[in-house]
């Protein structure tokens, strides 16, 4: 049995990754933000620990996390400067922090079990591509998600810790559709060879591979989903 730790699991791309893991064999999952799951504000720095030790006591031991978590808020370079860095740290607390405090508990958890583990961490294609003006917090959190998985992939390979990534672009959930709506969609779609956003299975379904049968040679891999609107 594989037990996996889902942040952001409520809705949008979490909530297709909760459906694709909930039926696969072998799987126990314990989601972050549902109904059915444990609540945690990653606003607040107690946010993390209080998650990760509800599931730990819920699920014994914990061979996967997965961090979805994360916000897409505008913060106009011409807010007061007091609002404007408040807006920086809020998205790095809840999309960065937050992650990289659960990456190193689940670390020293696995070192104190002297057994091996996966992390895969959401980004975005923000983190190579960059985003709009209003978002250099968004960016910048995304990138910064990219390297710390690569720091931990480098780090803990000979443990059997394994760490991936993956970077979607626009994804068909609330989020991006108020995006595209706010910043005319035609136009954005224009900028996607695939022609159309991605849908949130698909970004589930590369998840799902790296968090259960992703070979540990792909170990510090980034996958990309974003219909070939950022390819490096």
């Amino acid at each position: 049995m594989t037990n996996i730790l889902l942040t952001g699991s409520s809705r949008g791309i979490g909530a297709a990754i909760a459906q694709v893991l909930s039926a696969s064999d072998g799987v126990r999952l314990i989601g972050h933000g549902t109904a059915s799951g444990i609540p945690a504000d990653f606003s607040d720095p107690a946010g993390p620990r209080q998650l990760w030790d509800k599931a730990l006591a819920e699920l014994g031991t914990i061979d996967v996390v997965i961090n979805n978590a994360g916000v897409f808020e505008d913060n106009p370079i011409d807010r007061s400067d007091d609002d404007w860095v408040a807006g920086w740290e809020r998205t790095m607390r809840i999309n960065l922090t937050a992650s990289a405090e659960l990456c190193r508990f689940a670390v020293r958890h696995w070192q104190e079990r002297q057994s091996g583990g996966r992390i895969v961490n959401v980004a975005s294609r923000a983190a190579y591509r960059g985003d709009s003006p209003n978002h250099w917090h968004y960016a910048a959190s995304k990138a910064g998600m990219v390297a710390m998985t690569k720091s931990i992939a480098r780090g803990y390979a000979a443990q059997g810790i394994l760490a991936f990534a993956v970077c979607p672009g626009f994804t068909m959930t609330g989020m991006a559709e108020d995006y595209l709506a706010s910043r005319g969609g035609d136009k954005l779609l224009a900028d996607i060879p695939l022609g159309r956003v991605a849908d949130p299975e698909e970004v589930a379904n590369a998840v799902a591979y790296l968090a259960t049968s992703a070979p540990p040679s792909m170990t510090g891999a980034v996958i990309d989903v974003n219909g070939a609107s950022y390819v490096r």
